[in-house]
């Protein structure tokens, strides 16, 4: 009897990987996908780390982009990289092909990355995060948010829905949208400023 009253105090924790202090990334279980609705992702990379947005680090990352853009049902459609962070916006057939994309890009980013810094160790800070675009002004805020403006360090300069500016001819780092709401459906919203 006692025995089982012990069992019963036993605090019941979730499975996977703890979250870290004050990341802002929630550990509940991820919202579901489907092929016919982009993602927009958020990876950190840790706080000790330098920053993305040099020259070396850059074209590390274009390499990992380009061996992982387009892989078993998962499609990188465009990027933002900032000092400290990865902005995406994805494609993927299902949660499934999500998670094993976004997985397969996070270790050829650390293994690039850690190459280049000449490190060791863990890149990211914690799990990405992800919101499913389940409507035009979902994706439409969610390629605002990605570029704001036009930035070498995106994918901003392939984008064709800049008002009064041609986009440059897409590199192989990304691919082209498959999606209805990324092809088309946004521009519902109207054409994104470069001011902002």
């Amino acid at each position: 009897m006692a025995r089982e009253k012990e069992e019963e105090k036993v605090e019941k924790r979730p499975v996977g990987r703890p979250p870290l202090p004050d990341s802002g990334v929630s550990h509940l279980k991820r919202e579901d996908t489907a092929a016919k609705y982009p993602v927009h992702v958020a990876m950190k990379i840790d706080e000790t780390l330098p920053s993305l947005r040099t020259k070396r680090a850059f074209e590390a990352l274009l390499g990992a982009f380009r061996g992982g853009c387009d892989r078993n049902g998962f499609r990188l459609i465009h990027y933002s990289v900032r000092s400290d962070e990865l902005q995406l916006i994805v494609e993927a057939k299902n949660r499934s092909a999500l998670s094993r994309g976004l997985q397969g890009l996070s270790i050829r980013i650390a293994r690039a990355l850690s190459s280049v810094w000449g490190r060791k160790g863990s890149v990211f800070a914690d799990r990405y995060d992800d919101r499913v675009l389940r409507t035009p002004e979902e994706v439409h805020e969610a390629l605002g948010d990605v570029f704001e403006g036009i930035d070498r360090y995106s994918s901003a300069r392939y984008f064709d829905g800049w008002r009064g500016v041609r986009p440059e001819e897409r590199g192989d780092e990304v691919v082209e949208p498959r999606t209805a709401l990324l092809r088309t459906g946004w521009r519902k919203c109207g054409l994104l400023s470069v001011d902002g």
